[in-house]
């Protein structure tokens, strides 16, 4: 079957999506759910065990409290309350703590720590999938069994106040409501205020049961400055006197004879020493969890707190307040609350709980039987109802209480079992479904590069032999085999997988398709296989590749297979650090052999020389580029650049290896960046700034239009002043008495410029187009491509941090001795130039700061130039800056070889068919966004799957990459 390049390329993108979505669909752990569709009620508790004929009683247990307080502080670590600075910033609750009625723990959430996921955890006592991060940006109303929606089935009235993320997640739940948007993190005053400002009223009040109340600024002041700023002791102090108005109100209103009251005070997450969130370390997993009632005993003193999960709060509550537990939780009771229950309330709370996680565990798990959990809880039950009877009949022994705390542990034990099981259950992967989304991507990958060769020929067609492979003897033993090992797999007794759930015909034509894929595959890769008496001799030059080319593809596929380690995904930047050093040694290397080690003949024309890595044809009409004219340096001094080129690059990568720690293992360190940050060093930080917007500004100038370098030098200006608008550096006529502002009009001003650039590059752009002369038509579309890239950097250099500027100067230097000297004196091919970039883009995205986990992402730069929360433009700033390093270097790429092309000095050379396309923007683009999806897929526990995650990533590159190359040759 005959087919043009187009379609060719367009039915294998297609069926490249497919297997991505078997891929992600097995990638993303499935949640636990109960198989009950409906929520839980009242009358579904279960009785109390009763051995014996005596009937079992299914009396609901009575309530322990009449009202509750939630006061919930965003980001609120553990320490900011037990830590030393407690007794400081927070003297009330922690003299409450030590001296009060409460119970204090420190409450482990799971990851991903962030606000909307944690909210779930604690309203439904389950764990929230990865996948709920992405809806944290705009969360849709939460339909599954919850805590809001019991207490308002039940006739409670709710009251909440803050994040209105609550207000999404529950609409039509509460009584009365004021919600205020979390994202927009430069406010971290008024956020609180419009919290504050109903207490006075609201706790005078008698007509409601439940109040809700999440504080923002606290998080707000994290995102900006960190948890060490001089910002945070204020904010808790204004926190600590709120928690002291409402304790206050609460016992006021206590009488004789009606239930206490209840205040919960905890955090969603905790906060990162760079003052982010969403990882699993452990500032950021441990939270504070204090409840406080006239109902519990006195303190003498400090203790220990104890360790509980997040997810535990829900279940606690549920029962304290006689509300059933949410289907889906998979969280125990806290035995503190319940304390001052008579034995057998505590036994019949215990026994609710377990029979709810049972029959959780017995849903998601078909080995439940074997749990360890399980088994312990069926034999706590049994003796419960002995228990039961011993009781019932009035023996009020001490035998009959030793036994009683003897059951209590039993279940206790029980409960902690099965929690943990079915938490367990969020770490298991779709094997199988990735697996064969994986094949699918392969087998497209491997076809489209045998038939490469075909489809960028003159009649850009492919001949795609589908007869012979459906009437072959393997298509039919490869659909044999699929078959078996489909059934075996889907009926064997743990299969959970997506791909067996549906249905036999749909499967059985997949199989089918895909043997048909293979062994088409086969028959063209059979194409090249050369016959005996026909094969024709191969030249050296097709199999030979320089030292160079081993290290780029020993290194990319080297790095590709750590990953399937956990401390290489932790501390994965210590591979690319490792990459980049040792390529420049090797260019070094190159280098030498070039201007030190050659031998030539008089007469000898240097592209001949056999020891440069690869050789490349020129057009002699072509007039010759010099890089050192450019610069404006010496011929005789060029080679002396180019020597010193990978010594400065190593340099370069040292300083910025010690600007910002990351990974897991030594984050926690101090580095550059807190020095200069530090209230001390804050004339260091500016006079670093000026330097590194000099040197911005002097190394992508160059190839500008006049108006753009005007533009480029006023812009440049305008990220000092928002810098300094902000408070992060000063200038030197500022008073130092001058209030923080938020800088907006400033950031509006460098927005205003970076149009005008971009806008000037697109204009040039377009006019190369209908340009009637080729020549300037080419210089018209590299100018124009430059100037874009000025655009982009002028962007990222407003979006950058103060101490992250450096890290900005230190790219554009790299990339302009890296082209002048190394790329185009030493003639690297395209292949090569582009797989350094790529290395080049990876090692930058760790140089600035970020690491494979969530909460190194700086949602603060979303908001820079806006007064309130607009979604588009924060999405979209907050990626930019996080991927700025590898987009700098893509778009670097596109300009360099744009250019270079229209001088006839880049050679195409080996392997360039799978990097052409990257000449043209669009695929640039798409390289830079599937990089982008490939990081921050929330790994924190499972590392195997993050190996076929990232063999993933480079096979849907490559195949888009060959797609869009045939898309162009089938228009040429």
């Amino acid at each position: 079957m005959r087919l043009s390049s187009s379609v060719f390329a367009s039915f294998c993108l297609l069926i490249e999506l497919v297997g991505i979505a078997l891929f992600l669909r097995g990638f993303f752990p499935v949640p636990v759910k109960s198989s009950l569709s409906s929520k839980s009620k009242l009358s579904d508790l279960p009785a109390e065990p009763l051995a014996g004929n005596s009937p079992n009683s299914t009396k609901v247990p009575p309530p322990l409290f009449k009202r509750v307080v939630i006061m919930l502080i965003d980001a609120l670590r553990e320490d900011f309350i037990f830590g030393p600075n407690g007794k400081r910033f927070m003297p009330y609750t922690r003299h409450i703590v030590e001296r009060g009625s409460s119970h204090s723990f420190i409450a482990k959430a799971r990851p991903p720590t962030v606000t909307m996921p944690r909210i779930k955890a604690l309203t439904t006592g389950s764990i929230p999938g990865f996948i709920d991060v992405v809806m944290n940006l705009n969360s849709p109303a939460l339909l599954e069994d919850n805590l809001i929606w019991q207490a308002k089935n039940s006739g409670k009235r709710i009251i909440f106040y803050g994040d209105d993320t609550w207000v999404r997640l529950f609409p039509k739940h509460f009584m009365e409501y004021d919600g205020t948007t979390s994202f927009f993190v430069s406010d971290y005053t008024e956020v609180d205020n419009n919290v504050t400002r109903h207490l006075d009223s609201t706790l005078k009040r008698d007509d409601w049961d439940v109040l809700i109340l999440h504080y923002l600024g606290l998080d707000h002041i994290g995102h900006i400055s960190g948890p060490h700023s001089s910002l945070i002791g204020p904010k808790l102090l204004e926190m600590d006197d709120v928690i002291k108005k409402i304790h206050a109100s609460l016992i006021s209103r206590e009488s004789e004879g009606t239930l206490p009251n209840l205040m919960v005070l905890c955090g969603d997450h905790g906060m990162s020493e760079t003052g982010s969130h969403g990882g699993s370390s452990e500032p950021e997993i441990s939270t504070p969890l204090i409840l406080i009632s006239p109902a519990f005993q006195r303190k003498v003193g400090l203790e220990q707190p104890a360790v509980v999960e997040q997810v535990d709060l829900a279940p606690t509550l549920a029962l304290a307040l006689a509300l059933p537990i949410s289907q889906n939780s998979v969280g125990r009771l806290i035995p503190a609350v319940f304390e001052e229950a008579s034995l057998r309330e505590q036994l019949r709370f215990l026994h609710i709980n377990g029979q709810q996680l049972s029959s959780l565990l017995r849903d998601s798990n078909p080995n439940f039987h074997k749990e360890d959990g399980y088994e312990q809880f069926r034999m706590a039950e049994k003796a419960h109802g002995n228990w039961m009877k011993l009781y019932m009949e009035g023996n009020t022994s001490e035998v009959l209480g030793n036994m009683g705390k003897k059951l209590l542990k039993q279940y206790l034990e029980a409960l902690q079992a099965m929690s943990a099981a079915l938490s367990k259950q969020l770490g298991k992967y779709d094997m199988y479904s990735m697996i064969i989304g994986m094949s699918l991507i392969l087998q497209v990958l491997v076809l489209l590069l045998l038939a490469m060769p075909e489809a960028l020929s003159g009649a850009a067609c492919v001949d795609v032999p589908v007869a012979s492979a459906f009437l072959s003897l393997p298509f039919y033993l490869l659909c044999l085999l699929g078959s078996s090992v489909h059934v075996l797999v889907c009926t064997s007794a743990e299969a959970s997988c997506y791909f067996c759930s549906l249905p036999w015909l749909l499967a059985f034509t997949a199989i089918l398709f895909s043997s048909a894929l293979l062994c088409s595959l086969v028959a063209v890769a059979a194409r090249y296989v050369p016959v005996p008496g026909n094969s024709q001799p191969k030249t050296s030059s097709d199999w030979t590749l320089s030292e160079l080319d081993v290290l780029l593809l020993t290194g990319t596929v080297g790095h590709t297979l750590s990953l399937g380690a956990s401390s290489f995904v932790e501390e994965e930047h210590q591979t690319w650090y490792f990459l980049l050093n040792t390529l420049c040694l090797a260019v070094f290397q190159d280098v030498c052999r070039k201007y030190f080690r050659e031998r030539r003949r008089p007469g000898d024309d240097e592209e001949d020389d056999p020891i440069l890595p690869s050789t490349v044809e020129e057009d002699t009409s072509q007039v010759t580029f010099s890089p050192a004219a450019e610069l404006g340096v010496s011929v005789g001094s060029e080679k002396w650049l180019a020597l010193a080129t990978p010594i400065l690059t190593l340099a370069c990568c040292r300083l910025l290896r010690s600007l910002n720690q990351t990974g897991v293992q030594w984050a926690h360190l101090p580095d550059l960046s807190h020095w200069l940050n530090s209230g001390d060093h804050k004339v260091v930080l500016s006079l670093l700034a000026i330097l590194s917007l000099l040197l911005i500004f002097l190394l992508v100038q160059r190839r500008c239009s006049l108006v753009s370098k005007i533009a480029l030098a006023l812009g440049l200006l305008g990220v000092y002043s928002y810098r300094a608008a902000v408070g992060n550096v000063l200038f030197p006529w500022q008073h130092s008495g001058r209030s923080i502002s938020k800088g907006t009009s400033e950031a509006r001003f460098v927005y205003v410029f970076v149009l005008g650039i971009l806008f000037t590059g697109v204009k040039d752009l377009l006019r190369s187009q209908v340009m009637s002369s080729a020549v300037e038509g080419r210089r018209q579309k590299s100018r124009g491509l430059w100037e874009v890239f000025s655009g982009v950097v002028l962007l990222v250099a407003l979006l950058f941090r103060a101490h992250n500027l450096p890290t900005l100067a230190c790219c554009l230097l790299i990339q302009t001795l890296m082209a002048q000297f190394i790329w185009k004196k030493l003639h690297y091919d395209a292949a090569q130039t582009t797989i350094m970039h790529y290395w080049f883009g990876q090692a930058f995205f760790y140089f600035q700061g970020n690491s494979n986990n969530i909460a190194t992402v700086d949602i603060s730069v979303g908001f820079v130039g806006l007064e309130s929360y607009v979604e588009a433009p924060a999405v979209f700033l907050t990626a930019f800056s996080t991927y700025a390093g590898p987009l700098l270097w893509a778009c670097h790429l596109v300009c360099y070889l744009s250019s270079e092309r229209d001088r006839a000095a880049v050679s195409l050379g080996h392997g360039s068919y799978c990097f052409a396309l990257l000449r043209s923007i669009p695929a640039v683009f798409y390289v830079v966004l599937v990089t982008a999806l490939r990081y921050h897929l929330f790994i924190w526990s499972v590392f195997s799957p993050k190996l076929l995650y990232e063999a993933m990533h480079t096979l849907v590159t490559a195949a888009v990459c060959l797609f869009f190359t045939f898309m162009d040759q089938d228009r040429t």
